[in-house]
């Protein structure tokens, strides 16, 4: 019966596969007219003034190395006794002269005093040595929150505040600076109240998630990075130098606020509260450029990449 029939249907089935062609052919048309969706490059390239926030002077480190500057933005809004207490070791000129001593693959450069247990140590006249740990805020401090849309390992919610990468947890009403690449933290002993940054260390390498609420973080490094990150490694155990010809000497560290305009680095940061921002995080999320033939559809806090560029103004 079945043969009988199929000549009659024939041409409803011509019919049919004909209509399913060209829904094809004007579907994939209609896929490859579609314009890209815009990559990081032409985001930045379309962006205006007001996307973009010059640092603080007042909250602006300048650590002095022999082979340039690394600018250090202070986070005061989550650290700020730590915050105050480095800036008064700055005016009391502690840390010139003392060295980088600690370099440790793919974890961190730390600076101190090499001397720091001997009686001809740095002495400290008018900052602390030691301060209790802030190493979370609460939520009704009100600071500003841009959440990510993708999870997180180690906390519920994770974004940037002011350029700062944060965590948060509602349940507990806390949120707390992250140790993604070029923070800055506060170095201490086993109790939680033994820093006060006079040791203070940048991430180098991937981020030590696990040191989130365990140690003070005090700011990021926006520009200088590189002459941190290939410093020779530290030979000792944790990466510590173990001559003193090793060390790096730290020529000054100075606040930006106390040196005149034409001795200040004039950087501007991508603003994180912004329509701009979301949209560049979902040009990163999913990769629209040439060469790339997936796209991941997530991105982790730590591999956000926040622009920096020099003042026009």
């Amino acid at each position: 019966m079945l043969s009988a029939k199929l000549p009659r249907m024939l041409p409803r089935i011509t019919l049919l596969l004909s209509l399913a062609l060209i829904v094809a052919h004007d579907v994939l048309a209609t896929d490859s007219s579609r314009p890209k969706p815009p990559i990081m490059s032409e985001l930045l390239s379309a962006s205006k003034p007001s996307d973009w926030r010059a640092l603080d002077p007042q909250n602006t480190l300048y650590l002095e190395l022999a082979g340039g500057r690394v600018v250090i933005e202070l986070a005061p809004a989550f650290a700020p006794a730590h915050v105050a207490n480095i800036k008064a070791l700055v005016h009391e000129y502690y840390y010139d002269g003392l060295a980088i001593v600690r370099v440790q693959d793919n974890y961190v450069v730390q600076w101190a005093d090499p001397d720091a247990d001997k009686p001809i140590g740095r002495k400290i006249r008018n900052a602390k040595r030691t301060l209790a740990g802030e190493f979370d805020r609460s939520l009704d401090s009100g600071l500003p929150f841009t959440r990510l849309p993708d999870g997180d390992v180690y906390a519920p919610e994770v974004g940037f505040s002011n350029g700062f990468p944060v965590a948060r947890d509602p349940k507990t009403n806390k949120m707390w600076l992250v140790h993604c690449y070029g923070m800055v933290g506060v170095g201490r002993d086993a109790a939680p109240d033994s820093g006060g940054g006079a040791e203070l260390y940048v991430v180098i390498g991937q981020a030590p998630r696990h040191l989130d609420r365990n140690v003070t973080l005090v700011g990021r490094v926006w520009q200088g990075m590189e002459l941190l990150s290939s410093l020779p490694r530290g030979t000792g155990a944790l990466g510590f130098y173990e001559k003193p010809e090793q060390r790096v000497p730290i020529k000054a560290i100075r606040l930006a606020a106390d040196l005149s305009a034409a001795d200040r680095t004039h950087l501007e940061i991508l603003r994180t509260d912004t329509p701009l921002f979301q949209d560049l995080v979902e040009s990163r999320r999913n990769r629209h450029e040439d060469w790339f033939h997936f796209q991941a559809g997530h991105i982790e806090l730590c591999a956000v990449p926040i622009p920096v560029r020099i003042s026009t103004k």
